[in-house]
């Protein structure tokens, strides 16, 4: 199991392929993703890798975090975020992924914060199809309707759909492919649409649900930050 990355959402755009048809892909930008920490099965109880992207002002990182950073010898990172991985995936510390990371062709899970929409009513937040336009009803078209009965059950049952607040949550969409990327610019491009809005930072890690490429690198692609050079992988999935 290989690390995930923490990417930023650039918008949407579309690539054409040789035969002149059209993808709309999702722009997904590596900012400077870098391993900050270790979390061991000794001290932790678990293996995983503690990833940091983005550039945060010193003035807004806490005294403790600045040292957690300069212990690391890397910048104080805007977003922190952990992806278990098995003990021969671990990556050094200080290793910044790379776009090459994932292998065109590959699938990819991607998570992300939805785009908050407030309070929102049944028709919009639930895809209800409202009342009827005619014969009695009058005003109330875009309504839910009845919530329950009077006598029996006589209360409204949890998690009824209701209007409410809609947006502003975590979601996870899985089978995404990687049509392009970009290593100079440390660009991503995963078909179709990712959650979150412009700007947002977005979790891309492995399919769990489709197999690994053969072609992927293991542990994984990444630079040191000391001689600027992308490190090699040191093998394959093997068929």
């Amino acid at each position: 199991m290989r690390s995930g990355v923490i990417a930023q959402k650039l918008g949407m755009t579309r690539v054409f392929t040789d035969a002149g048809e059209h993808i709309p892909v999702t722009v997904l930008k590596l900012d400077n993703c870098q391993v900050v920490g270790h979390r061991t099965k000794e001290q932790n109880g678990y293996v995983a890798l503690q990833l940091g992207a983005g550039r945060a002002k010193v003035k807004n990182v806490s005294k403790a975090e600045r040292s957690r950073f300069a212990v690391a010898k890397v910048e104080p990172k805007m977003k922190l975020a952990e992806f278990r991985v098995d003990d021969t995936t671990l990556l050094p510390i200080g290793a910044e992924i790379t776009a090459d990371h994932f292998v065109v062709g590959q699938f990819v899970d991607v998570t992300g914060t939805s785009t908050g929409k407030g309070f929102a009513g049944a028709m919009k937040r639930w895809n209800f199809g409202g009342l009827r336009a005619t014969h009695g009803v009058s005003i109330s078209h875009r309504s839910h309707g009845s919530t329950g009965g009077r006598q029996d059950p006589g209360k409204t049952f949890k998690n009824k759909k209701m209007a409410g607040h809609l947006g502003t949550e975590r979601v996870t969409t899985l089978n995404l492919r990687v049509v392009q990327t970009d290593v100079e610019r440390g660009l991503i491009l995963v078909e179709g649409a990712v959650p979150g809005t412009a700007g947002g930072w977005i979790f891309v890690r492995d399919a769990v649900k489709k197999n690994l490429p053969k072609e992927a690198p293991l542990p994984g692609k990444f630079r040191l930050a000391n001689d600027g050079e992308a490190a090699p992988a040191t093998e394959s999935v093997e068929g």
